[in-house]
């Protein structure tokens, strides 16, 4: 007699073979999500490889065709489950460390900066139009100031109206159209999309950089602004000549050479155009560091404070907090322990950019509260070992709430009942704390330890915001004494009247090896101690 279906002695349907592929799941929803984000990655492969291939970037390009490739490959097939999650987390750590660690070295290794920012083909175009002498019939320009970006720190960019009302924009690079720019009755351009016009008072604290700046134009010759509202194109002075690969001053009759591993023009007493090019220069930034005594001098010496920052303020911060948490921890009934702990975490919950600038100013000679809270008259930021003293207590100040806070969950995961043995069997309450809670604290808070010694390594705000780095002594504009590498390197790129951006990389480089090599051996102790308190 036939058994019925769905009966308790029902035959179980069959199990999927090995290899058999489940039904897919996530519904229509899913797959819609999924083609979304799909297109939108694709969309953005398109909107990146446009002006890669504008540029004739072809390694850009190819490295964009490969990546959509690879997302879309992963994606669209039903196998790879574990790169599906992967995927996005490795993109991001190739684009976000991976990319500008190897931008940093590649730049290291060259003469970028100031006067070596282009190719060669540039800068002869510059040092033809900064020799632009004004003659007869040299063509007139209304001058319209503006700037990519920012009034103050944008590129500088002359937009130019010619006799045609043709509006050009022009930079150190050459001109290009501006088609959709708005004149007004004299010329002057009113509005121009991608550029921000410059006010009288703007283009008055910028008229140095606008009096030096030259548009290369046609062979031979370049435009420059006279005044705040006119430019003229004129003939070069300084010609460069392609047979003897050298440029000729027409003036002088000087004659300067091109030295390719240098990346400039020098004449034969070794005087040098200030118009370069970016060249390789291999090791030479990284062997200034040591062979160059002036260099090496501030080099090290920034090095060593560096690192007793560093140390001190995750020493202070360790102790301090630590101290706190243990005055908190007590079975004894405490009135208003919360509100303690509150106030205790206020300099971790303020502002830490606002607060710095606070504490700057307490620390004043003329008018801070320091001084007149104790009576004295001590320039604390004009000295050297009071400048760093008042850095180190403004950084140890903001930092203690986190280790207070990291100490108190670490003494809280410690059973009571260890202290407790190690007191019936005669230790002291310092032995106890010595031998038994300290031992398991570092265990949990040694790796906060070092990523607090690796951030305060290159703490830029902690200096930069109160002491700037000073005080500088006379025989060293470019180092400080309160200096960290960081805040040195910062001002070699960007806060020096010559920006040195392959020295400066050179210089991360050293601060990237340093850290990674304390780092290292910090959790490699941190490691052992682990395994001593398993």
């Amino acid at each position: 007699m036939a058994r019925q279906s769905g009966g308790a002695g029902a035959p179980k349907a069959p199990a999927p073979l090995p290899g058999a592929r489940l039904a897919p799941r996530g519904g229509i929803a899913g797959h819609l999500v999924k083609a979304a984000l799909l297109a939108v990655s694709a969309g953005i492969a398109v909107w990146a490889a446009v002006p890669l291939a504008e540029a004739g970037n072809w390694i850009g390009l190819a490295v964009v065709a490969a990546v959509t490739a690879l997302v879309l490959w992963i994606y669209l097939s039903k196998r790879h489950i574990p790169a599906k999650y992967l995927l996005p987390g490795l993109l991001l750590l190739a684009a976000f460390q991976v990319v500008p660690v190897l931008y940093t070295v590649g730049t290291s290794v060259t003469n970028y900066g100031d006067g070596h920012r282009g190719t060669k083909e540039q800068a002869i175009a510059q040092i033809e139009a900064a020799s632009v002498a004004q003659g007869e019939g040299a063509g007139d320009y209304v001058l319209t100031l503006a700037a990519r970006g920012d009034a103050d720190t944008g590129d500088l960019v002359f937009l130019l109206t010619g006799d045609d009302g043709r509006v050009l924009a022009g930079d150190a690079d050459g001109l290009e159209p501006v088609p959709d720019a708005s004149t007004g009755p004299t010329g002057k351009v009113t509005e121009a999309d991608g550029y921000t016009l410059l006010t009288a008072a703007e283009a008055g604290e910028r008229s140095e950089e606008i009096s030096e700046m030259a548009v290369p134009a046609e062979e031979g010759t370049g435009i420059r602004a006279s005044g705040l509202s006119a430019a003229y194109e004129g003939r070069a002075t300084r010609v460069y000549d392609a047979g003897c690969d050298c440029i000729t001053d027409t003036s002088t009759g000087e004659v300067y050479t091109a030295d390719d591993e240098r990346g400039a023009f020098y004449s034969e007493d070794g005087r040098r155009l200030s118009q370069g090019w970016r060249v390789g220069v291999g090791a030479d930034n990284y062997a200034r560091v040591v062979a160059d005594p002036g260099i090496a001098s501030s080099f090290f010496s920034i090095l060593g404070w560096n690192v007793v920052f560093a140390a001190g303020t995750t020493f202070g911060v360790f102790v301090l907090g630590l101290s706190v948490a243990l005055a908190m921890h007590t079975r004894r009934p405490l009135r208003g322990r919360t509100v303690y702990r509150l106030l205790l975490v206020l300099p971790y919950a303020m502002p830490a950019f606002a607060m710095m600038l606070l504490w700057r100013d307490m620390f004043n000679a003329d008018f801070g509260l320091i001084n007149r809270m104790l009576g004295t008259d001590v320039d604390w930021l004009g000295g050297t070992s009071t400048a760093r003293a008042a850095a180190l207590t403004i950084n140890i100040w903001l930092g203690f709430p986190y280790m207070f806070l990291i100490a108190t969950g670490a003494l809280q995961a410690i059973p009571r009942e260890l202290v407790q043995a190690a007191r019936i069997d005669g230790a002291g309450a310092w032995q106890a704390f010595r031998n038994v809670t300290l031992p398991l604290l570092m265990v949990a808070m040694a790796p906060v330890l070092i990523a607090t010694f690796a951030f305060n390594f290159n703490n830029f705000n902690a200096i930069w915001l109160t002491t700037e780095g000073g005080p500088f002594p006379a025989d060293s504009p470019m180092a400080g004494t309160t200096d960290l590498l960081i805040t040195y390197t910062y001002r070699l790129a960007f806060g020096g009247q010559s920006a040195q951006y392959g020295y400066a990389a050179a210089i991360s480089v050293f601060i990237f090896l340093i850290v990674t090599l304390i780092s290292y051996l910090s959790l490699r102790r941190s490691a052992a101690l682990e395994e001593v308190n398993r």
